[in-house]
């Protein structure tokens, strides 16, 4: 369908070399865009090239730090000289670990909130004079159920994830002017390496999980590729500042 179609559009997904990255990316990819996976792991961003070429995509890859403003600069320069356009920005790139919040230091709060949020902000302040110059820019940030619901072992994570969906409305009413669009999407308990170490971490969270979800499953990564190619495509143009679950009915049991 027309309205779906990616094609001659360029994606650039941070954290786009595995999990939930990679499997927006081979939604996009299969829409006919042109993906740039931006990571840190080098041999991680080949093997996703890898298979997002056998999905028929132009593809290729950039490492990154989102710490630093600089590589986010250069990373975006990189893409728009290789593709010569960026229309759609993935702000996916995050971390965590758990702790309560009387064991936090100053540096597990600041590296979180630097990781999930700040890095959101700067790698789009860097991309929207192109995203603005392609006539249809889009940008798709990654929340959390942490930015719905509070867990004690969450705080700093929950902050940075309640802070991208604030951002992304910020940035919406900001740049709905220069016709981009800016959404959030938050992924439920999909099963990724962090998700993998939660589990080995909680007690009980994967029995809990299961129990709530009234999919009766865990999510798997490409259960983002449908809401990440509507997202990108004109599907989309008048929908900004949005916040979508992606969670398998999750947020609205209560059970």
């Amino acid at each position: 369908m027309r309205l779906f179609d990616l094609k001659g559009r360029v994606a650039l997904v941070t954290g786009g070399n595995g999990g939930i990255g990679l499997g927006m990316a081979k939604g996009m990819a299969e829409a006919g865009a042109s993906i740039m996976v931006a990571g840190r792991d080098a041999k991680k961003s080949k093997s996703a090239v890898t298979a997002l070429k056998k999905l028929g995509a132009e593809v290729d890859s950039v490492a990154v730090d989102v710490l630093d403003s600089a590589s986010c600069a250069a990373m975006v320069a990189a893409t728009v000289k290789r593709f010569r356009r960026l229309d759609i920005l993935v702000n996916n790139a995050g971390t965590n670990f758990r702790k309560l919040p009387q064991d936090l230091t100053d540096e597990d709060w600041h590296r979180l909130i630097d990781t999930n949020l700040t890095s959101a902000f700067i790698c789009s302040r860097v991309a929207y004079p192109h995203l603005k110059k392609s006539g249809h820019g889009k940008i798709i940030n990654i929340g959390s159920m942490m930015s719905i619901f509070g867990a004690p072992w969450a705080g700093p994570y929950a902050a940075s994830k309640g802070g991208v969906v604030q951002l992304s409305r910020a940035l919406a009413a900001a740049w709905a002017g220069d016709n981009i669009q800016v959404n959030a999407i938050l992924p439920g308990w999909v099963d990724t390496e962090l998700t993998k170490g939660a589990r080995r971490d909680v007690a009980g969270l994967h029995d809990r999980v299961i129990a709530r979800t009234p999919a009766g499953r865990w999510g798997e990564p490409e259960d983002l590729s449908g809401i990440a190619v509507f997202l990108a495509s004109s599907a989309s143009d008048f929908i900004t500042g949005t916040a979508i679950p992606v969670d398998g009915g999750y947020s609205s049991a209560i059970i």
